[in-house]
């Protein structure tokens, strides 16, 4: 059994998450996993802004930060696999659903997925990484009915 939090530190209300657990399962699903514990924090600029500088030295906000706990060998291995933590800053994704002419909905759920995936090991570094990991985003968004 998987095991997920969705955490929304903005102090807001944000109707365009309640959709979210679903497509969280769908993707658990279609990706095949199984016991796997990660969490999912909606967070504001300015917290994002200090994950950001703290721990990758950017001194700006970001959309999203994943942080995979696999990537550290020291610790104790269990039945289940503890991913990690997946931060997304609602400003950001309110500005890119409107820059790129979509819904919060649609911008959320895909900083959501590419957060997992993230966690999961996928990467953009190389152009042959990018497309596998963007082709994956988008197969599992289009499949559960999250289009541009």
């Amino acid at each position: 059994m998987n095991s997920y939090e969705i955490v929304n530190q903005t102090g807001e209300t944000i109707p365009e998450i309640e959709e979210l657990p679903g497509l969280i399962e769908f993707a658990l699903s279609k990706l095949n996993l199984q016991k796997v514990v990660f969490n999912i924090i909606l967070v504001d600029n300015d917290k994002i802004h200090q994950i950001n500088k703290e721990y990758r030295g950017v001194d700006r906000p970001t959309d999203v930060i994943s942080f995979a706990l696999e990537d550290d060998t020291t610790f104790v291995k269990t039945d289940f696999r503890i991913l990690g933590d997946i931060y997304i800053s609602l400003e950001k994704a309110r500005e890119q659903a409107e820059s790129y002419g979509h819904s919060l909905k649609r911008e959320i759920s895909f900083l959501a997925i590419h957060g997992l995936l993230h966690l999961l090991g996928y990467d953009h570094m190389t152009e042959e990484e990018e497309k596998e990991m963007f082709s994956l985003q988008e197969l599992i968004l289009d499949e559960y009915g999250i289009k541009r």
